[in-house]
């Protein structure tokens, strides 16, 4: 977790909050780094040596690409990507985030209930018909207002639920498809962020 130290409240009161994850049973093995304007070296100092934050102290710069930057050279160096390669979004609530595809002679139609730029989690009625490992040719994807049509390959079920299954887009998927599914899923996210009570 990077925290902004610029705002919201006093130095003194995040270095407080910052000391009490920390040392909170609960909290204590959370990775911490700060990201501040402040270029003060006495304020990085402490934060790196007294309080001892693992993943650093980011300058930020003016400008928001030079920021970006920064952050997520200290992301990838911190191995803060975790398991997960890619970014996905949970859509089960969206009543607008379909597929459908036909296969021989049988049109299937399923609910996409999460989606990320390497493939989707859906329910798809009647699938048990197809073969593992069967490429999809044709495959339409409809997300909230972008309308798409891609190649995908089934990989199987979940092993958690029995009823979901997984197919991956293959490498023809063009670039524009992969636009509609990175702006899909930055909606989806900044949804989410904003219906947090904070």
């Amino acid at each position: 977790m990077f925290i902004n130290i610029d705002e919201g409240m006093k130095e003194s009161e995040w270095e407080a909050y910052i000391r009490g994850i920390q040392e909170d049973e609960s909290t204590k093995d959370c990775k911490l780094g700060i990201m501040s304007y402040n270029q003060d070296k006495n304020l990085m100092r402490k934060y790196l040596m007294e309080i001892s934050v693992p993943c650093g102290y980011v300058q930020l710069k003016l400008g928001l690409q030079e920021s970006v930057k920064i952050i997520l050279g200290v992301l990838e160096a911190s191995e803060a990507r975790g398991r997960r390669r890619f970014i996905r979004a949970d859509c089960e609530d969206d009543l607008n985030a379909t597929m459908n595809f036909k296969y021989d002679t049988d049109i299937f139609h399923g609910k996409i209930l999460d989606i990320s730029s390497a493939g989707v989690a859906a329910k798809i009625e009647k699938f048990e018909s197809v073969n593992l490992n069967t490429t999809l040719r044709g495959v339409q994807l409809k997300l909230r207002g972008g309308l798409m049509i891609t190649e995908m390959l089934y990989m199987g079920k979940r092993s958690d639920k029995k009823d979901v299954y997984i197919l991956m887009f293959t490498p023809k998927m063009t670039r524009e498809n992969k636009l509609i599914i990175y702006k899909y899923v930055k909606v989806s996210l900044q949804k989410y962020i904003d219906g947090l009570k904070v």
